[in-house]
């Protein structure tokens, strides 16, 4: 049978306390909701539908996947009216997979499993989960041979029910056909008033169709977000996970519980990463990389052997092997590094492409600029790029040598071998082999009395 996927996602999250719909809320940098799909595509579906309901507009708009389908939940009626909405959009010869916008670390090898357990119309499958406290979660009803019956909610669970330590994560794996049954046939006659989607177990029961049970590696892969104290507490646990995994791959995190890895971190062997480092959009680091402390690294290139030192900033940048970065420097989109340049304390690079070997350590602005290789700009250097309506480019050809505090102002050209003397702004090219000098001539006055 092909598979179909329902995501449940009209919930408006009230203990959030947040005019944003729950499901944007964001765990690694990414929309709840947004891990589901991710989860979902892996799986190769013929379709996914989102019941949505609060905040629907902006829902649709933060959220990306392929062969999506739009069901509105105008009233909040339980899980079992939540799903009926969708039942138009469900094919007749189709499993359909049931999951949540608010439960985002279902790993894709648990829902492979529970899939594997439904081949035939015939039988379906629940994600359950042994907890040492079941309070607030749905039981798992079996009978005397172990075979499941049924599932209880709490409001509604007896006091031996609510012994009980299986518990209903309310995912499961129902083929379309009986779905489309069973659905019109919920009652709402319960302790809440709603159409409870997990009364299908029972009819399940009754009807002779095999139910099967599957468990999760991890409880965390079944636990939803209610509020911003759950939210953080799976964001450690997931950054955890993510961390143990790269380690596995040779990086090394100084610590592992002070790292946020918020998108794709693609890792060679023989990193290390310091404390309170973000990573952020997709970051590949070679080998033999070292970041510092408080470092925030987006969608960005580190070559191999190369030092990231503390408090800097790179944004859409790329770096080459054997570079050297601030401390406290910031690259920003379109920044270059070739190999072996370096760009030290208090500099930006906007835009620019830094030639090999070349060096800008201290205090400067590279903006829209090209540097040859072996130019060495020194401390107080500014590209002047910007005439306050357009952008305009300089270029320092190979071997050239800035004075401390000069200004460059595009666009200008400094050709190969020249020298610009410190203090000098620079407005008109400067030829091969030559000293560049543009100041003032020095003038002395003495017995000067200050104010």
């Amino acid at each position: 049978m092909n598979l179909e996927i329902v995501v449940l996602a009209a919930g408006k999250g009230t203990r959030m306390r947040s005019a944003k719909p729950k499901v944007l809320h964001r765990l690694a940098g990414k929309p709840l909701l947004q891990h589901v799909l991710d989860s979902s595509a892996e799986l190769d579906p013929i379709n996914i539908t989102i019941v949505y309901g609060f905040g629907g507009d902006q829902v649709q708009r933060e959220i990306s996947a392929d062969r999506l389908t739009w069901i509105e939940q105008r009233e909040q009626k339980g899980t079992g009216h939540a799903v009926g909405q969708a039942l138009s959009t469900v094919q007749d010869d189709t499993k359909i997979l049931i999951l949540y916008g608010d439960v985002p670390l279902t790993s894709t090898e648990t829902l492979k499993g529970l899939l594997d357990k439904v081949t035939t119309d015939r039988s379906i499958a629940v994600l359950t989960c042994d907890l040492d406290d079941p309070a607030g979660y749905g039981r798992m009803v079996r009978n005397g041979d172990g075979n499941v019956v049924g599932i209880v909610e709490q409001k509604d669970a007896t006091e031996a029910q609510k012994q009980i330590a299986e518990i209903n994560t309310g995912i499961m794996v129902i083929p379309s056909v009986v779905l489309k049954k069973w659905i019109p046939e919920l009652s709402s006659e319960n302790a809440q008033g709603e159409y409870y989607l997990t009364d299908i177990i029972e009819m399940a029961a009754q009807q002779q169709i095999d139910i099967h049970t599957h468990q999760p590696a991890s409880v965390y892969e079944i636990e939803g977000i209610n509020s911003r104290s759950q939210l953080a507490k799976l964001e450690r646990v997931h950054q955890l996970e993510l961390c143990e995994k790269h380690m596995d791959q040779g990086v090394t995190f100084i610590d592992p519980a002070r790292v946020d890895i918020r998108g794709d971190l693609i890792t060679g062997t023989d990193i290390t990463v310091d404390i309170n480092v973000v990573f952020e959009g997709k970051v590949v680091l070679g080998d033999n990389v070292e970041i510092g402390p408080n470092c925030v690294i987006k969608d960005a290139v580190i070559g191999d052997n190369t030092q990231i030192h503390a408090n800097s900033v790179i944004d859409q940048a790329k770096v080459s092997t054997d570079c050297s970065v601030g401390p406290f420097a910031r690259l920003r989109p379109q920044a270059e590094l070739a190999a072996g340049a370096r760009v030290g304390n208090f500099v930006e690079v906007k835009k620019s492409y830094i030639g090999k070997g070349s060096k800008v350590n201290h205090l400067s602005y590279i903006g829209d600029a090209t540097l040859g290789d072996r130019v060495n700009v020194g401390a107080g250097t500014i590209t002047c790029n910007y005439d306050g309506k357009n952008k305009f480019n300089t270029i320092m050809e190979d071997d050239v040598f800035i004075g401390s505090n000069s200004a460059l102002v595009a666009p200008v050209s400094i050709a190969k071998g020249s020298t610009v003397a410190a203090g000098s702004t620079i407005t008109k090219d400067v030829p091969n082999s030559s000293l560049g000098i543009a100041r003032a001539k020095q003038r002395n006055i003495e017995d000067w009395k200050k104010p």
